[in-house]
């Protein structure tokens, strides 16, 4: 009777849960991509807007849905995706037939051409094939960056952000930026460039879904086919200002293309300005710091957690190495040379990608403790081992003699004496840590610096924002220091 009662339980708990991921439609986008796709809204940053926020809410609520967005890094959209972390992909994402093998897509909601863009005094490239023995610059893993390297001969520089490539540009670190046409609306309507759109570069945009979700792909379809015949689509685009005749000819659209009316597209020019007062920069950053905290505070939670897991087991590891037989001390030294020769992203990108293939799934703020926390141990294993080595074998020895066990010996006299000693070389590991978490923003954590990214990349603004950013390190890091310092005074044989 009681499994009967424990299975009907686990029956009423599980049904609520299923229901409830029926009810929404979960979708993923880089919000660090920029305007006018996903982005913060430059006056709410904790709101996050765009057109393709505007799709999803609109596809949501003809499928009967809410829609709920999760952050993910761009070049993670698929992989994720592939791992369950959502339902869809809906990010700009260009449909190519690489992409269409691992991943369904939906009829395309969207077609766009790519623009070229120059300096305004740079009179040397006029078509695409001028590119030719110049610095390009292109938004990585997209049909523009696959097209200007078909072009050959042309040095090309992939950048995370759309915003980025525009600024090099400004500064003339590459003579011209190729993207989509609607970020080049967005991001290269000032004075001092030319845009040049390359109306035969065309490409079409689709919803990522798993190969799996045959029924939510049919969902999903016959949404956009809705929005697309009463006009939605059409209405959101037209807000944005990105309504092309590409996209009209596409839908069967035959009235005028314009975008007369686009007031969103308005209202974003409008609250990026560049003249803003003193006071009011002030107060834009006040604005910005309870967003760049709640990323500091996911940034300590994972550093204190990932670091708990490396003095553990680095410690683990160097008494191992140290005292265990030989065949131990191999493994372990196999271990560490495995763990420190190999970059730690792709670590991470193995264990919260690669291991659900074996079965083995952690949650992305887990998968980001053991990734952090395993490559730190082996850095760890060693400052250990060089504590342990530095106590004198005589120690050992006379402690054998006064009839201490070899185990005893080493957690009464050996260790207390080695952890003293590393005490430095640890807290400068912590204090690296807490800026190498910057890395899980891969496996869709939003810390303190995907943050600084997503709000830098909306409002131009990187040095203002970055300083708040690099502060926010600065005291997060300083309370370590200073316990480190404490410590070594209270344990110190002798104060210098």
């Amino acid at each position: 009777m009681k499994v009967i009662a424990y299975l009907w339980i686990a029956f009423l708990i599980a049904v609520p849960a299923a229901s409830a991921q029926n009810q929404q439609l979960v979708w993923a986008a880089d919000a660090e991509g920029g305007a006018p796709y996903t982005f913060p809204d430059p006056r709410n940053p904790a709101k996050i807007i765009g057109f393709e926020v505007d799709l999803a809410n609109a596809l949501a609520a003809r499928m009967g849905r809410t829609a709920r967005f999760v952050q993910n890094q761009w070049d993670g959209l698929v992989p994720g995706l592939e791992r369950g972390e959502y339902q869809v992909v809906i990010n700009g994402l260009e449909i190519t037939p690489e992409r269409a093998e691992r991943i369904h897509f939906s009829t395309p909601y969207f077609y766009s051409t790519l623009t070229m863009t120059t300096r305004l005094d740079d009179l040397r490239i006029q078509r695409a094939e001028d590119l030719r023995g110049h610095t390009v610059g292109v938004l990585k893993v997209t049909f523009a960056e696959k097209y200007v390297r078909n072009l050959g001969g042309v040095t090309v520089r992939s950048y995370d952000s759309q915003v980025q490539p525009y600024i090099d540009l400004d500064l003339g670190r590459v003579d011209a930026v190729v993207m989509d046409t609607p970020i080049a609306l967005y991001y290269a309507s000032g004075p001092r460039v030319r845009n040049l759109e390359l109306a035969s570069a065309r490409m079409s945009f689709g919803i990522g879904i798993r190969k799996s979700d045959d029924e939510l792909l049919q969902q999903i379809n016959a949404a956009i086919d809705s929005l697309r015949r009463d006009g939605t689509l059409r209405k959101i685009y037209t807000d944005w200002g990105i309504y092309n005749a590409a996209t009209a000819q596409t839908f069967g659209d035959r009235d005028p293309v314009t975008n007369d009316n686009a007031v969103r597209y308005r209202d974003y020019l409008d609250a990026i300005r560049t003249e803003r007062t003193f006071r009011e920069r002030l107060a834009q950053y006040w604005q910005y710091l309870p967003l760049l905290l709640l990323g500091a505070l996911v940034t300590l939670e994972i550093s204190a957690a990932s670091m708990a897991v490396a003095i553990s087991l680095g410690l683990f590891l160097a008494v191992l190495r140290v005292f265990a037989p030989r065949s131990f001390s191999w493994l372990v030294i196999g271990f560490i040379e495995i763990i420190r020769g190999t970059p730690l992203l792709i670590q991470l990108f193995i264990i919260f990608y690669g291991l659900p293939s074996l079965g083995i799934r952690f949650s992305p703020f887990w998968a980001a403790v053991v990734g952090l926390g395993m490559n730190y141990a082996a850095y760890e294993a060693e400052n250990y081992r060089a504590g342990i080595q530095s106590i004198p074998r005589g120690q050992l020895d006379a402690a054998l003699a006064l009839g201490l066990t070899r185990i005893q010996t080493i957690r009464k006299i050996i260790l207390p004496q080695a952890v003293r000693l590393v005490i430095p070389p640890v807290t400068n590991d912590f204090i690296a840590l807490l800026k190498d978490s910057s890395l899980v923003s891969v496996i869709t954590m939003v810390e303190l610096t995907k943050m600084y990214g997503q709000l830098a990349a909306t409002n131009y603004d990187y040095i203002g924002i970055g300083l708040l950013t690099a502060a926010i390190y600065f005291v997060l890091g300083l309370p370590i220091a200073r316990l480190s310092r404490l410590l070594e005074t209270r344990l110190a044989y002798m104060k210098v």
